[in-house]
């Protein structure tokens, strides 16, 4: 049995010493969080200063204008925010290069994806894993992810290599010194499938920042924005990689796709789309033991009960609108994968899917599955023990009163008493 993790410090962190390093260092250097900072920064790496259309400032300002108001936020969380915003400011850089070069990339096809949509925390990622092991899929691994389109100044290396995924992989070796729980709680390997509303990031609009920080207004913006021409954008991304390599299908998923269906569907009509359900108290206890857990060096303070009245929140939205748009989904291409059925048949829910999208589950797809699932099994990298009544003074009953609609409405298993 996978050994059983007990966060017992979300309320008073004690800091190990990488972590306490990591914030003196921050504290040491002043970091500008300004549009121009970040762009002059992306510029120097890169050499490029064509951005393309330039209304995507007025978001980026947005979010640097919210993490630099926060008292808050640490050098460290301050350091992370603007090395992030620049590496996407650099991909973006890089995408108008290449497809000002290669205009043609405009015009390959995204067809028939099969696309998972579905809480944080409610077996997507898992699922998605599951479906991109069969390589008539084509994915989108984490070290593709965080840089689209390669640096034409490198090369791969002699051991066949990509520096993005060494790059990745070294990131991934810093997180785990640096909150060594998130492995079992949220695994971030390179090749490990990640989510396509990353591709969304060089436009800076997609509801990531939601997950590194705390960001109600950069919320509410983005919640009042019509996001069908970022989910072009994304698209736009994703035949940039269907050029450089490419696949029959693809296999895609973001919870953020379900308070986006109208825009998700208008990128990609004719996609499949698989919704997954669970209990939404252990959805949220999930997602704030993790954020709250992570927030230890990016915030001078935990705040638990941020975590537990924001996300509480932010999961009964997504639910919201999901429910207020459920018929825009095409019911002949729609199934709906519940979380216990799901973790007690993994291959008959695969089944189910690939029927679904006219995929043979051919005998070599159900080894590369079988394959994936021996190399992953669950809790291999300990199990997460959560407590909400000791860790944020709630009860499941007070957190699933925030969910009627939804619980009236499908038949999920009850799983936190």
């Amino acid at each position: 049995m996978a050994d059983e993790i007990r966060i017992d410090d979300l309320r008073a962190p004690v800091l190990n010493d990488i972590q306490r390093m990591g914030i003196e260092f921050g504290e040491a250097r002043h970091t500008e969080l300004t549009v121009d900072a970040v762009c002059e920064a992306a510029v120097s790496a890169t050499g490029l200063d064509d951005f393309g259309p330039l209304d995507f400032r007025d978001r980026l300002g947005l979010q640097l204008s919210e993490m630099d108001a926060d008292p808050q936020r640490t050098g460290l969380g301050r350091m992370l925010m603007f090395n992030d915003c620049t590496r996407y400011a650099a991909n973006r850089l890089r995408i108008e290069r290449l497809l000002h070069d290669h205009p043609e990339i405009g015009d390959i096809p995204i067809e028939k994806p099969v696309i998972v949509i579905g809480l944080p925390r409610s077996g997507t990622t898992n699922l998605v894993n599951l479906l991109a092991s069969d390589q008539r899929f084509r994915s989108l691994p984490l070290w593709e992810s965080y840089e689209p389109v390669p640096d034409p100044g490198e090369s791969i290396g002699v051991d066949g290599v990509d520096p993005r995924w060494t790059r990745c992989q070294q990131q991934w070796e810093a997180m785990q010194v640096g909150a060594p729980f998130v492995a079992a709680m949220h695994p971030m390997e390179p090749d490990h499938v990640h989510e396509e509303n990353e591709l969304m990031a060089p436009d800076f609009s997609n509801y990531n920042l939601e997950w590194v920080a705390r960001a109600p207004r950069w919320r509410d913006d983005y919640l009042a924005r019509d996001q069908t021409p970022h989910y072009a954008y994304m698209k736009k991304v994703l035949q940039i990689l269907q050029w450089y390599r490419p696949r029959e299908r693809w296999v895609l998923k973001s919870p953020q796709h379900l308070e986006q269906i109208g825009p998700l569907l208008a990128t990609f009509p004719d996609a499949t789309i698989v919704v997954t359900h669970r209990d939404p108290v252990a959805v949220v206890q999930s997602t704030i033991t993790m954020l709250c857990y992570g927030a230890r060096t990016a915030y001078r303070t935990p705040d638990p009960q941020w975590y537990l009245d924001y996300w509480t929140d932010r999961i009964g939205r997504l639910l919201d609108t999901s429910l207020r748009d459920r018929h825009l989904l095409p019911t002949d291409r729609l199934v709906d994968v519940f979380f216990h059925e799901y973790m007690d048949d993994e291959m008959g829910t695969l089944q189910g899917i690939y029927d679904l999208a006219g995929i043979e589950l051919t005998d070599g797809a159900r080894a590369s599955i079988t394959a994936y699932q021996r190399a992953h099994p669950r809790g291999k990298d300990g199990r997460v023990v959560y407590d909400l009544r000791g860790d944020f003074s709630t009860t499941p009953e007070e957190v699933r009163s925030r969910f009627g609609d939804y619980l009236d409405r499908f038949p999920v298993r009850i799983e936190v008493q």
